[in-house]
């Protein structure tokens, strides 16, 4: 039997264990039930991954129809504008609701959350399993709804097209995506309540790692906003199926309504997706800075206020809906200021790197490639919150350039980045970093041939969600559907990289980027119970206590520097 080695020599006090290395969650219990009826937090993470990783590509499959088809004027892979909507419908429904909502804090949370606090699982395990076959019976529908004719509403069904629409697929997508939200919402309530009760002794809040502050923000949004869209959506549905007006005017409805209703849910859902994304940028740069966070408190804080400010911008959405000046006014002067915390992160974020000793491992890459992005989409929103620009911007190929570098190029950025950075612990196997760090790049270019193009189509007035276009528009759209293979390219070289770790990827080390928190304080893959005894916290950014050692190929915390634990051990240098 092997035993995971541990240094040898010097004043040590590491706090990884010496676990046999079968014994852990992937391996503790065998068999497909063991899986199918797990309570294991990281077993039900993982099978979040699989699924939502199998959704992506699903969507990421109508996307590249979507771009083929508008790689020419007029028809060029189907005849049909129909067809092309319900491509873009599945496209937006899927990577939307399967994909980018659930993906970080339902997987890689799942899997990692408890393990940062230093818990054996989350305080709910049986409302955890729930949660993930809510999702999986959402999925479910969404199939069905295509068997039953489609739909192409758009992924906002909006009204009055969700109500007079004839395809009869609109009832089982919008009762999918009614159970998604409740998936959403018994995952958020089981993180704060996790977050708020198994806590370990000596990690107060502000020793928490800010990755646990973004979940936590993020699952107050999930649990408070959540159920305006399921009202909504079950309003759609009664509307549909007994024919009482709400949004419908033919029967005395008020769409704008639904929009309001929509929005206000749906905005604080982009704060959902890129919340979580922020604090994998946390984690990621201040371990492969290898320097303690720059202005903790400012970025903790800053989580929170972007979730109370998503609650009041979503009438940024309808500017051009008929609402009045002064609500307009309001909205535009609330929606500059979610610039305020989003730059508070940036800026601290920057001026971690500053005289930093930075690694460039293939998860720092995906974080330096979401401050480019994240920054782009975030000064191109400055035009949609200004009401001169946005009567000219709305609805054009500049919002669809603005979302996606909002959404794919920074939450899904962050979450790939993510899924590296956790990889290793996940799975106990190190891929091949330099076919990371080059698949990063070729997504990194391939993102910004597709979507920075549209900017400029956007600005020349074309509109989104059209089937054709004038030839003038050609040469963007061309550059688009170019880019948009190259970055299928990238993701797929992705694939290679980090499932080719099975089959050659040398063993991971308990600790193979030199992190803090608790996390890396276990074996690589976790056992079962993640600790044998609750672990000792310790400041979660003070990396002047990590050591490398060369004989397990990874890092060490070497507490008898560790002024907490030897009071004679000099202080470190505090910001």
């Amino acid at each position: 039997m092997t035993t995971i080695p541990l240094p040898t020599s010097g004043p040590v006090r590491d706090t990884i264990e010496a676990r046999p290395e079968s014994d852990n969650y992937l391996t503790h219990t065998r068999g497909v039930l063991s899986w199918v009826f797990t309570l294991d937090h990281k077993r039900i993470g993982v099978m979040y991954m699989w699924s939502v990783l199998a959704s992506f590509l699903l969507g990421g499959t109508f996307a590249l129809l979507l771009r083929t088809e508008l790689l020419t004027p007029g028809p060029t892979i189907t005849a049909s504008a129909d067809t092309y909507n319900q491509w873009f419908t599945l496209h937006g429904a899927i990577m939307v609701f399967l994909v980018i909502i659930p993906s970080i804090p339902a997987a890689l949370g799942n899997v990692i959350l408890p393990i940062m606090l230093g818990a054996k699982d989350v305080a709910f395990p049986r409302l955890n399993l729930f949660s993930y076959y809510l999702w999986v019976t959402g999925a479910v529908l969404c199939v069905v709804s295509l068997a039953m004719g489609g739909f192409d509403t758009g992924w906002t069904f909006y009204t009055p097209y969700s109500t007079t629409t004839s395809t009869g697929g609109v009832i089982p997508v919008l009762t999918a995506v009614f159970i998604l939200g409740f998936s959403s919402i018994f995952t958020g309530l089981n993180f704060v309540v996790t977050v708020h009760k198994l806590r370990p002794p000596g990690m107060t809040w502000f020793r928490m790692p800010l990755f646990l502050w973004a979940l936590y923000a993020t699952a107050i949004i999930q649990v408070l906003a959540t159920p305006v869209l399921g009202i909504t959506l079950l309003l759609l549905i009664v509307e549909r199926t007994v024919n009482i007006g709400i949004f419908n005017p033919q029967m005395g409805g008020d769409p704008v309504l639904y929009q309001h209703f929509f929005w206000f849910y749906s905005h604080p859902a982009v704060y959902i997706m890129i919340l979580p994304a922020m604090g994998i940028i946390s984690e990621i740069i201040a371990i492969n800075s290898h320097r303690s966070i720059f202005g903790y408190r400012f970025i903790a804080f800053s989580s929170i206020a972007i979730a109370m400010f998503s609650f009041i911008v979503w009438g940024h959405h309808m500017f051009t809906s008929g609402q009045s000046a002064l609500l307009n006014t309001l909205f535009s002067a609330i929606s500059f200021s979610v610039a305020i915390p989003s730059a508070v992160k940036v800026f601290n974020w920057v001026a971690t790197l500053y005289k930093g000793s930075v690694s460039l491992t293939t998860p720092m890459w995906y974080a330096l490639a979401f401050l480019f992005l994240f920054t782009i989409g975030g000064l191109t929103g400055l035009h949609l919150a200004t009401l001169s620009t946005d009567v000219h911007l709305h609805d054009t190929y500049f919002v669809v350039a603005h979302f996606h570098y909002v959404m794919m190029g920074s939450a899904l950025i962050a979450m790939i980045g993510g899924l590296h950075h956790w990889w290793p612990k996940m799975f106990g196997r190190m891929y091949d970093e330099r076919l990371g760090t080059i698949a990063c790049w070729i997504i990194f270019i391939g993102f910004n041939m597709t979507f920075f193009t549209q900017f400029m189509l956007g600005s020349q007035g074309m509109p989104r969600r059209y089937y054709d276009y004038q030839p003038e528009f050609q040469t963007y759209h061309v550059i688009s559907t170019i880019g948009s293979y190259v970055m299928a390219l990238g993701f797929l070289t992705t694939a290679v990289s980090l499932f080719g770790s099975f089959f050659g990827g040398h063993k991971a080390p308990a600790n193979p980027w030199g992190g803090r928190s608790l996390e890396w304080q276990c074996a690589s893959p976790p056992p079962f119970d993640n600790f044998a005894k609750t672990p000792r916290v310790g400041d979660c950014y003070d990396f002047s206590v990590v050591r490398w050692d060369e004989k397990t190929g990874g890092y060490w915390v070497d507490e008898s520097a560790d002024p907490e634990v030897n009071p004679a051990a000099a202080p470190r240098a505090a910001h």
